[in-house]
Protein backbone atom coordinates (compact mmCIF):
# COMPACT_ATOMS: atom_id res chain seq x y z
CA UNK A 1 0.00 0.00 0.00
CA UNK A 2 3.21 2.49 0.58
CA UNK A 3 4.46 2.06 -2.44
CA UNK A 4 1.46 2.32 -4.12
CA UNK A 5 1.24 5.68 -2.51
CA UNK A 6 4.61 6.60 -3.03
CA UNK A 7 3.79 6.11 -6.88
CA UNK A 8 0.97 7.84 -7.25
CA UNK A 9 2.50 11.24 -4.81
CA UNK A 10 5.40 10.95 -7.16
CA UNK A 11 2.91 10.75 -10.06
CA UNK A 12 1.60 13.86 -9.05
CA UNK A 13 4.31 16.04 -8.25
CA UNK A 14 5.97 14.87 -11.86
CA UNK A 15 2.65 16.97 -13.05
CA UNK A 16 3.11 19.70 -11.91
CA UNK A 17 6.77 20.73 -11.65
CA UNK A 18 6.63 23.68 -11.70
CA UNK A 19 4.03 24.28 -8.43
CA UNK A 20 5.76 22.10 -6.49
CA UNK A 21 9.13 23.62 -6.77
CA UNK A 22 7.78 26.79 -6.12
CA UNK A 23 5.58 25.21 -3.33
CA UNK A 24 8.97 24.11 -1.54
CA UNK A 25 11.09 27.35 -1.74
CA UNK A 26 9.50 28.45 1.65
CA UNK A 27 10.99 25.43 3.42
CA UNK A 28 13.95 25.90 1.55
CA UNK A 29 14.25 29.57 2.13
CA UNK A 30 13.87 28.64 6.54
CA UNK A 31 16.07 25.15 6.38
CA UNK A 32 19.08 26.73 5.02
CA UNK A 33 18.38 30.34 6.96
CA UNK A 34 18.12 28.10 10.19
CA UNK A 35 21.41 25.99 9.06
CA UNK A 36 23.32 28.80 8.09
CA UNK A 37 22.54 30.73 11.09
CA UNK A 38 23.43 28.10 13.78
CA UNK A 39 26.28 27.49 11.69
CA UNK A 40 27.53 30.91 12.21
CA UNK A 41 26.55 31.04 15.90
CA UNK A 42 28.74 27.63 16.29
CA UNK A 43 31.56 29.55 14.49
CA UNK A 44 31.18 32.61 17.20
CA UNK A 45 30.73 30.70 20.55
CA UNK A 46 34.31 28.91 18.92
CA UNK A 47 35.67 31.68 18.47
CA UNK A 48 35.27 33.50 22.01
CA UNK A 49 36.88 29.99 23.10
CA UNK A 50 39.52 30.63 21.23
CA UNK A 51 40.22 33.87 22.31
CA UNK A 52 39.36 33.90 25.77
CA UNK A 53 41.61 30.44 25.78
CA UNK A 54 44.73 32.15 24.10
CA UNK A 55 44.71 34.59 27.13
CA UNK A 56 44.80 32.19 29.60
CA UNK A 57 41.87 29.82 31.04
CA UNK A 58 43.59 29.74 34.58
CA UNK A 59 43.85 33.34 34.62
CA UNK A 60 41.93 35.90 36.99
CA UNK A 61 41.83 40.04 36.48
CA UNK A 62 42.05 42.46 39.55
CA UNK A 63 40.24 45.82 38.32
CA UNK A 64 40.48 49.07 40.94
CA UNK A 65 36.84 50.23 39.83
CA UNK A 66 33.61 48.67 40.78
CA UNK A 67 30.26 49.85 40.43
CA UNK A 68 28.66 50.71 43.52
CA UNK A 69 24.58 51.67 42.67
CA UNK A 70 22.57 54.65 41.17
CA UNK A 71 22.76 58.04 42.92
CA UNK A 72 19.84 59.99 43.70
CA UNK A 73 19.55 63.24 42.86
CA UNK A 74 15.85 65.81 43.09
CA UNK A 75 14.44 62.12 44.37
CA UNK A 76 15.04 60.32 41.35
CA UNK A 77 17.69 57.69 40.73
CA UNK A 78 20.20 58.84 37.81
CA UNK A 79 23.27 56.99 36.24
CA UNK A 80 25.49 54.47 38.18
CA UNK A 81 28.34 56.15 40.11
CA UNK A 82 31.75 54.29 40.46
CA UNK A 83 34.16 54.34 42.87
CA UNK A 84 37.53 53.80 42.15
CA UNK A 85 40.59 52.72 44.54
CA UNK A 86 44.11 52.23 44.42
CA UNK A 87 45.56 49.47 43.38
CA UNK A 88 49.43 49.03 44.57
CA UNK A 89 52.14 46.96 43.68
CA UNK A 90 52.37 46.35 47.83
CA UNK A 91 48.67 44.53 46.72
CA UNK A 92 50.02 42.91 44.04
CA UNK A 93 53.15 41.44 45.66
CA UNK A 94 50.69 40.47 48.85
CA UNK A 95 48.93 38.23 46.28
CA UNK A 96 51.92 35.71 45.98
CA UNK A 97 51.85 34.77 49.55
CA UNK A 98 52.13 31.04 49.83
CA UNK A 99 50.30 30.91 53.01
CA UNK A 100 47.87 33.38 52.59
CA UNK A 101 47.11 32.77 48.43
CA UNK A 102 48.26 29.15 48.28
CA UNK A 103 46.51 28.51 45.08
CA UNK A 104 47.63 31.58 43.00
CA UNK A 105 50.88 30.50 40.89
CA UNK A 106 51.88 34.59 40.26
CA UNK A 107 50.52 37.88 39.95
CA UNK A 108 52.21 40.57 37.29
CA UNK A 109 51.37 44.60 37.76
CA UNK A 110 49.60 46.34 34.99
CA UNK A 111 49.60 50.02 34.14
CA UNK A 112 48.54 51.28 31.00
CA UNK A 113 48.94 53.90 29.05
CA UNK A 114 46.47 55.87 26.00
CA UNK A 115 46.98 57.56 22.90
CA UNK A 116 50.39 55.76 21.99
CA UNK A 117 52.16 56.30 18.46
CA UNK A 118 54.70 54.23 17.61
CA UNK A 119 57.15 55.57 14.55
CA UNK A 120 59.58 53.87 12.68
CA UNK A 121 61.06 55.89 9.74
CA UNK A 122 57.77 56.58 7.69
CA UNK A 123 55.48 54.45 9.01
CA UNK A 124 53.42 55.08 11.97
CA UNK A 125 50.63 52.70 14.04
CA UNK A 126 48.65 53.87 16.41
CA UNK A 127 48.58 51.61 19.13
CA UNK A 128 45.47 50.07 20.87
CA UNK A 129 47.03 48.92 24.12
CA UNK A 130 50.19 49.26 25.21
CA UNK A 131 51.14 48.30 29.03
CA UNK A 132 54.04 48.75 31.03
CA UNK A 133 54.55 45.11 32.94
CA UNK A 134 56.41 42.70 34.68
CA UNK A 135 58.27 39.60 33.02
CA UNK A 136 55.51 37.26 34.47
CA UNK A 137 53.14 38.98 32.62
CA UNK A 138 53.93 37.04 29.18
CA UNK A 139 53.76 33.79 31.09
CA UNK A 140 50.42 34.61 32.86
CA UNK A 141 48.63 35.46 29.93
CA UNK A 142 50.35 32.86 27.02
CA UNK A 143 52.15 35.60 25.13
CA UNK A 144 55.51 34.30 23.44
CA UNK A 145 57.90 36.27 20.95
CA UNK A 146 58.01 35.44 17.06
CA UNK A 147 61.35 36.99 17.26
CA UNK A 148 63.87 38.07 19.96
CA UNK A 149 62.48 37.84 23.48
CA UNK A 150 60.04 38.52 25.86
CA UNK A 151 60.87 41.12 28.52
CA UNK A 152 63.52 39.99 31.58
CA UNK A 153 64.42 41.51 35.00
CA UNK A 154 67.43 43.02 33.32
CA UNK A 155 65.26 45.18 31.27
CA UNK A 156 63.90 47.46 34.51
CA UNK A 157 64.24 50.74 34.07
CA UNK A 158 65.54 50.18 30.47
CA UNK A 159 63.55 51.69 27.16
CA UNK A 160 62.85 48.48 26.10
CA UNK A 161 59.80 47.40 24.34
CA UNK A 162 57.77 44.02 22.91
CA UNK A 163 55.86 44.65 19.73
CA UNK A 164 52.48 43.09 19.18
CA UNK A 165 52.56 41.25 15.95
CA UNK A 166 49.77 43.66 14.44
CA UNK A 167 52.04 46.91 15.57
CA UNK A 168 55.09 45.24 14.19
CA UNK A 169 53.74 44.31 10.44
CA UNK A 170 53.07 47.75 10.04
CA UNK A 171 56.39 49.00 10.81
CA UNK A 172 57.96 47.20 9.19
CA UNK A 173 57.72 43.84 6.11
CA UNK A 174 60.00 41.46 7.86
CA UNK A 175 58.87 41.94 11.93
CA UNK A 176 62.24 39.73 12.37
CA UNK A 177 64.19 42.48 11.59
CA UNK A 178 62.89 45.05 14.05
CA UNK A 179 64.68 43.42 16.73
CA UNK A 180 67.57 45.53 17.63
CA UNK A 181 66.02 48.14 15.98
CA UNK A 182 64.88 51.89 17.59
CA UNK A 183 61.68 52.83 17.37
CA UNK A 184 59.50 55.93 19.21
CA UNK A 185 56.76 55.07 20.81
CA UNK A 186 55.32 59.07 21.60
CA UNK A 187 58.50 60.65 20.71
CA UNK A 188 60.60 58.57 23.50
CA UNK A 189 63.17 56.09 21.79
CA UNK A 190 62.71 52.72 22.32
CA UNK A 191 64.52 49.25 21.56
CA UNK A 192 62.42 46.42 20.34
CA UNK A 193 63.85 43.66 22.36
CA UNK A 194 60.88 41.25 20.80
CA UNK A 195 58.39 40.57 18.44
CA UNK A 196 55.23 38.54 20.19
CA UNK A 197 53.62 35.43 18.11
CA UNK A 198 50.59 36.31 17.01
CA UNK A 199 47.23 35.27 18.95
CA UNK A 200 45.09 35.98 15.96
CA UNK A 201 41.59 38.87 15.74
CA UNK A 202 38.53 37.72 16.54
CA UNK A 203 37.21 40.68 14.47
CA UNK A 204 36.06 42.63 16.80
CA UNK A 205 39.47 43.26 18.92
CA UNK A 206 43.00 42.82 18.00
CA UNK A 207 44.86 41.10 20.88
CA UNK A 208 48.01 41.61 18.89
CA UNK A 209 48.10 45.20 18.46
CA UNK A 210 49.49 45.60 21.82
CA UNK A 211 53.17 47.20 22.96
CA UNK A 212 54.89 45.67 26.18
CA UNK A 213 57.34 47.91 28.24
CA UNK A 214 59.28 47.71 31.80
CA UNK A 215 56.30 49.02 34.81
CA UNK A 216 58.89 51.58 35.88
CA UNK A 217 59.41 52.67 32.04
CA UNK A 218 55.90 53.17 31.42
CA UNK A 219 55.52 54.97 34.54
CA UNK A 220 58.21 57.66 33.73
CA UNK A 221 57.27 58.03 29.82
CA UNK A 222 53.84 57.72 29.44
CA UNK A 223 51.53 56.99 33.24
CA UNK A 224 53.81 59.20 35.55
CA UNK A 225 54.26 57.68 38.93
CA UNK A 226 50.84 57.27 40.25
CA UNK A 227 50.27 55.19 43.44
CA UNK A 228 47.74 52.83 41.07
CA UNK A 229 47.91 50.18 39.12
CA UNK A 230 45.28 49.57 35.94
CA UNK A 231 44.85 46.10 37.11
CA UNK A 232 46.13 42.81 38.78
CA UNK A 233 46.83 39.98 36.08
CA UNK A 234 46.80 36.93 38.60
CA UNK A 235 47.53 33.17 37.66
CA UNK A 236 45.87 30.24 39.34
CA UNK A 237 47.99 26.79 39.87
CA UNK A 238 44.94 25.59 37.68
CA UNK A 239 41.98 25.76 35.69
CA UNK A 240 40.54 23.23 38.48
CA UNK A 241 41.32 25.97 41.55
CA UNK A 242 40.11 28.98 39.71
CA UNK A 243 37.43 29.27 42.89
CA UNK A 244 39.71 28.91 45.22
CA UNK A 245 42.20 31.64 44.40
CA UNK A 246 39.14 34.03 43.65
CA UNK A 247 38.46 33.70 47.15
CA UNK A 248 41.83 33.94 48.19
CA UNK A 249 42.38 37.39 46.28
CA UNK A 250 39.42 39.00 48.04
CA UNK A 251 40.07 38.07 51.40
CA UNK A 252 43.96 39.06 50.98
CA UNK A 253 42.65 42.72 49.10
CA UNK A 254 39.49 42.87 51.53
CA UNK A 255 41.24 42.98 54.77
CA UNK A 256 43.63 45.59 52.64
CA UNK A 257 41.48 47.74 51.63
CA UNK A 258 39.38 47.41 54.62
CA UNK A 259 36.10 46.66 53.00
CA UNK A 260 33.63 44.16 53.06
CA UNK A 261 31.91 41.93 50.41
CA UNK A 262 29.07 44.47 49.96
CA UNK A 263 31.32 47.55 49.42
CA UNK A 264 33.95 46.22 47.59
CA UNK A 265 36.05 48.71 45.44
CA UNK A 266 37.21 46.46 43.70
CA UNK A 267 36.72 43.75 40.89
CA UNK A 268 38.24 40.45 40.03
CA UNK A 269 36.99 39.34 36.61
CA UNK A 270 37.41 35.52 36.02
CA UNK A 271 38.29 33.90 32.80
CA UNK A 272 36.07 31.04 33.21
CA UNK A 273 33.38 33.27 33.81
CA UNK A 274 34.18 35.27 31.39
CA UNK A 275 33.83 32.28 28.79
CA UNK A 276 30.56 31.00 30.33
CA UNK A 277 28.78 34.51 29.90
CA UNK A 278 29.93 34.95 26.53
CA UNK A 279 28.95 31.57 25.52
CA UNK A 280 25.80 31.83 26.89
CA UNK A 281 25.09 34.81 25.62
CA UNK A 282 26.34 33.71 21.89
CA UNK A 283 23.49 30.80 22.12
CA UNK A 284 20.53 33.51 23.42
CA UNK A 285 21.71 35.05 20.31
CA UNK A 286 21.76 32.34 18.21
CA UNK A 287 18.40 30.76 19.24
CA UNK A 288 17.08 33.87 19.15
CA UNK A 289 17.73 34.55 15.19
CA UNK A 290 17.21 30.83 14.77
CA UNK A 291 13.43 31.37 15.84
CA UNK A 292 13.33 34.17 13.39
CA UNK A 293 14.36 32.31 10.90
CA UNK A 294 12.09 29.32 11.72
CA UNK A 295 9.01 31.57 10.74
CA UNK A 296 9.71 31.33 7.06
CA UNK A 297 9.47 27.47 8.13
CA UNK A 298 5.65 28.57 9.53
CA UNK A 299 5.09 30.35 5.93
CA UNK A 300 6.57 27.63 4.08
CA UNK A 301 4.19 24.86 5.96
CA UNK A 302 1.01 26.78 5.31
CA UNK A 303 1.74 27.12 1.65
CA UNK A 304 2.29 22.96 1.34
CA UNK A 305 -1.25 22.70 2.89
CA UNK A 306 -2.38 25.39 0.75
CA UNK A 307 -0.81 23.64 -2.43
CA UNK A 308 -2.17 20.18 -1.31
CA UNK A 309 -5.82 21.63 -0.71
CA UNK A 310 -5.58 22.96 -4.86
CA UNK A 311 -4.67 19.67 -5.50
CA UNK A 312 -7.05 17.56 -3.69
CA UNK A 313 -9.59 19.81 -5.66
CA UNK A 314 -8.23 19.35 -8.74
CA UNK A 315 -8.01 15.40 -8.51
CA UNK A 316 -11.32 15.20 -7.15
CA UNK A 317 -12.61 12.69 -9.58
CA UNK A 318 -9.47 10.45 -9.43
CA UNK A 319 -10.55 10.16 -5.77
CA UNK A 320 -14.26 8.93 -6.81
CA UNK A 321 -12.26 6.54 -9.15
CA UNK A 322 -10.41 4.97 -6.70
CA UNK A 323 -12.83 4.90 -4.10
CA UNK A 324 -15.31 3.16 -6.42
CA UNK A 325 -12.83 0.40 -7.36
CA UNK A 326 -11.87 -0.25 -3.89
CA UNK A 327 -9.49 2.25 -2.13
CA UNK A 328 -9.99 2.78 1.17
CA UNK A 329 -9.82 5.99 3.31
CA UNK A 330 -6.42 5.29 4.57
CA UNK A 331 -5.27 4.68 1.27
CA UNK A 332 -6.59 7.98 0.31
CA UNK A 333 -4.99 9.66 3.51
CA UNK A 334 -1.45 8.09 2.93
CA UNK A 335 -1.51 9.26 -0.66
CA UNK A 336 -1.47 12.60 0.08
CA UNK A 337 0.15 12.93 2.96
CA UNK A 338 3.15 11.06 1.51
CA UNK A 339 2.76 13.64 -1.28
CA UNK A 340 3.02 16.71 1.07
CA UNK A 341 6.27 14.59 3.24
CA UNK A 342 7.90 14.21 0.11
CA UNK A 343 7.48 17.94 -1.10
CA UNK A 344 8.34 18.89 2.04
CA UNK A 345 11.36 16.73 2.33
CA UNK A 346 12.46 17.83 -1.05
CA UNK A 347 12.68 21.36 0.33
CA UNK A 348 14.57 20.53 3.38
CA UNK A 349 17.18 18.44 1.89
CA UNK A 350 17.43 21.25 -0.78
CA UNK A 351 17.68 23.88 2.33
CA UNK A 352 20.66 21.64 4.09
CA UNK A 353 22.70 21.82 0.70
CA UNK A 354 22.44 25.74 0.68
CA UNK A 355 23.02 26.29 4.22
CA UNK A 356 26.31 24.21 3.72
CA UNK A 357 27.16 26.43 0.84
CA UNK A 358 26.28 29.86 2.43
CA UNK A 359 28.64 28.19 5.73
CA UNK A 360 31.59 27.67 3.46
CA UNK A 361 32.28 32.09 3.42
CA UNK A 362 34.05 33.61 6.64
CA UNK A 363 31.64 36.37 7.82
CA UNK A 364 33.37 39.28 9.70
CA UNK A 365 36.30 37.33 10.48
CA UNK A 366 34.01 34.32 11.50
CA UNK A 367 34.39 31.35 10.10
CA UNK A 368 30.53 29.32 10.54
CA UNK A 369 30.83 25.93 11.25
CA UNK A 370 28.00 23.33 10.68
CA UNK A 371 27.14 21.17 13.05
CA UNK A 372 25.96 17.57 12.21
CA UNK A 373 23.08 17.23 15.00
CA UNK A 374 21.35 21.02 12.76
CA UNK A 375 21.33 19.03 9.71
CA UNK A 376 19.45 15.81 11.24
CA UNK A 377 16.99 18.30 13.12
CA UNK A 378 16.33 20.45 9.45
CA UNK A 379 15.32 17.05 7.85
CA UNK A 380 13.25 15.85 10.93
CA UNK A 381 11.21 19.13 10.60
CA UNK A 382 10.98 19.50 7.18
CA UNK A 383 9.61 15.77 6.88
CA UNK A 384 7.42 17.16 10.32
CA UNK A 385 6.09 19.83 8.80
CA UNK A 386 4.86 17.94 5.97
CA UNK A 387 2.98 15.21 8.04
CA UNK A 388 1.00 18.42 9.92
CA UNK A 389 0.54 20.89 7.22
CA UNK A 390 -0.45 17.43 5.04
CA UNK A 391 -3.02 16.25 7.38
CA UNK A 392 -6.08 18.51 6.50
CA UNK A 393 -5.74 18.23 2.82
CA UNK A 394 -5.48 14.62 3.03
CA UNK A 395 -8.67 13.95 5.70
CA UNK A 396 -10.71 16.20 3.67
CA UNK A 397 -9.96 14.02 0.31
CA UNK A 398 -10.66 10.80 2.32
CA UNK A 399 -14.01 12.23 2.99
CA UNK A 400 -15.15 12.45 -0.35
CA UNK A 401 -18.15 10.64 -1.27
CA UNK A 402 -17.13 8.70 -3.83
CA UNK A 403 -21.26 9.47 -6.15
CA UNK A 404 -20.25 13.09 -5.52
CA UNK A 405 -16.42 13.04 -6.05
CA UNK A 406 -17.33 11.29 -9.15
CA UNK A 407 -20.03 13.55 -10.42
CA UNK A 408 -17.43 16.61 -9.90
CA UNK A 409 -16.56 18.87 -12.68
Amino acid sequence: MIAESIRFALSGIAANKMRSVLTTLGIVIGISAVITLLAVGAGTSNLIKDQIGKLGTNVLTVNRAVATGGRTTGGSATATRTRSTSLTIADQQSLGDPVLAPDVATAAPVVQAQSVTATLGSSTHSISSTLGTSPSYFGITAFTAAAGRVLDDADAGQRAVVLGNSVAADLAQNVASLVGQTVSLNNQDFTVVGVLAPKGTSGLNDPDDVAMVPIDTAQGTFTGYTQSLSSIAVQAKSADVMTEAQNEIQQILDARHQVTSDTRDYQVRNQAQVLSTATSTTQTLTILLSAVAGISLLVGGIGVMNIMLVTVTERTREIGIRKAIGATRGNIVLQFLVESLIISTLGGIVGILIGFGASSFQLFGIRPEVQWWTVWLSVAVSAGIGLVFGIYPANKAAKLRPIDALRYE
